[in-house]
């Protein structure tokens, strides 16, 4: 309900910054008129904002879809000629599909888990991008990502796509994703399964990753317990 100021274009990063350094901590997306968009992305105009936290079940879900991307980054690095799919937030985590020339299995995991964790502690910026759909194609194309190039291509032709880079890692995807890999909560891997692309037993048979991603060490231990006691 409070009323702030600027003489020009802000984000709510700076937004949140200005309300106390707390906030703009525990921030890490935002709803600007109703949308929820990237902390970084420009407001240029009288709006209603509110500061998404970690904490909150919006905020969990932005940094499950942050972690999947991470989990995509890891797998690349560790597995050259890897191509990736989709990568969504699921209930209690989220997956990626992979097109990996190495068969992984569980014991894999805790490598892509350490590999993720070097990345995360880079403190890698998060930067959305944005381009017409064909040059979007022509840089999945070069990048051998024929799965992201399908994508795009079912894609309305005068759309522009958008991606988010992390390093040197760039993935297709609508967000909005953290603004940095030291916003990530804690994160586990959890297992590999097989999964048709798109579904469809027509086509190929690729692997997916489970993981989960909690705030705090706290919040994924509690879950852990709980699954463990499950079974």
């Amino acid at each position: 309900g409070s009323v702030r100021s600027y003489e020009g274009a802000v984000t709510a990063q700076q937004v949140a910054k200005d309300i106390g350094k707390r906030l703009e901590q525990a921030a890490v997306a935002a709803k600007v008129n109703g949308s929820v968009v990237d902390l970084t992305q420009p407001i240029e105009a009288d709006s209603t904002i509110a500061i998404i936290t970690r904490d909150s079940a919006e905020g969990l879900e932005v940094i499950r879809h942050s972690t999947a991307h991470l989990l995509a980054m890891a797998v690349k690095a560790l597995y050259p000629g890897t191509q990736i799919t989709i990568g969504p937030v699921i209930e209690d985590g989220f997956f990626y599909d992979i097109d990996c020339p190495t068969p992984l299995t569980n014991d894999d995991l805790p490598k892509i888990e350490k590999k993720m964790e070097e990345f995360a502690a880079q403190k890698l910026e998060v930067t959305r991008k944005e381009f017409p759909r064909p040059e979007a194609v022509e840089i999945f194309k070069k990048m051998g990502e024929n799965y992201k190039v399908e994508l795009i291509q079912s894609f309305p032709p005068n759309e522009h796509v958008s991606a988010y880079e992390q390093g040197k890692f760039l993935d297709l995807c609508r967000g909005p994703h953290v603004p940095n890999t030291e916003r990530l909560g804690k994160f586990k891997l959890l297992s590999v399964a097989g999964a048709y692309w798109r579904g469809d037993e027509k086509n190929k048979m690729l692997q997916r990753i489970y993981g989960t991603a909690w705030a705090t060490k706290e919040e994924l231990q509690a879950y852990l317990t709980r699954i463990e006691e499950a079974k």
